[in-house]
């Protein structure tokens, strides 16, 4: 995202609003997000032409840095040889002097102003400091998310189908499909024994029974055990070898 003419045009108006009201013509100089050209105005013409170049050093350089030129000029100057090989390597864009800032759209920097030619300490960079301004008043505003987002709601019929198949408990619900005893061609139900229904009806008294009265299984177990084992000795059988 790069700064757009319209916006270079506001921020103009803004430095040279500013520069009238100090009495102090510029230069200035309003580059986009890659430090080229948008809109450059001389406000002191036909004199000071040195301070064109000037200015637009100042914007490129705030663009290059993300950071004002005098940010840059602090830091920049305990480097020896600095300034001189930057100089050299952006063909003279840049320059380490108050009077640049980059200009920046919901945080995201979109270009860069400079301001050469002020007839007084700390001037330039006054100057610059209402194209800040001016961004801030024309910048389009972010759409914030709203706390609360809507959750969707399942669709219903009627208001009692949303409670109607859950007033029950899951295992208390009737079967899915009832059984129709083969009559639709649906498989047939598994009947329920009479044990079952004797024991659904009334398990206390299943249990009593089934303690005092051993079932019909165990009945048959019992005899068969002591029919078979009721003697002491294994009954006879006549092998082979005993005839011989």
């Amino acid at each position: 995202m790069s700064i757009s003419i319209e916006m270079a045009r506001k921020v103009l108006e803004a430095c040279k609003q500013r520069a009238r009201e100090l009495r102090s013509p510029v230069s200035i100089a309003i580059v986009d997000a890659g430090g080229h050209l948008v809109l450059f105005e001389r406000m002191m013409a036909p004199y000071g032409f040195a301070t064109g170049d000037i200015s637009i050093a100042k914007a490129h350089t705030a663009v290059m840095f993300n950071q004002s030129t005098d940010d840059v000029a602090q830091w920049g100057g305990a480097i020896p040889g600095f300034a001189s090989s930057l100089t050299s390597m952006t063909n003279g864009k840049f320059i380490m002097a108050a009077g640049g800032w980059p200009l920046r759209v919901n945080g995201v920097t979109v270009g860069g102003v400079g301001i050469s030619g002020g007839n007084a300490p700390g001037r330039d960079d006054e100057i610059a400091r209402a194209a800040l301004g001016a961004m801030e008043a024309i910048a389009p505003a972010v759409k914030a998310a709203p706390a609360n987002m809507p959750q969707p709601q399942p669709f219903y019929a009627s208001p009692s189908e949303s409670t109607a198949p859950y007033s029950q408990s899951l295992y208390a619900q009737g079967p899915l499909y009832p059984p129709d005893n083969g009559k639709n061609g649906n498989p047939v139900a598994n009947p329920v024994s009479a044990r079952e229904r004797e024991y659904n009806s009334n398990p206390g008294q299943y249990r009593e029974k089934s303690a005092d009265q051993p079932s019909a299984t165990t009945r048959d177990n019992n005899s068969y055990q002591s029919s078979n084992y009721s003697s002491a000795s294994p009954p006879e059988v006549d092998h082979p070898g005993d005839q011989a």
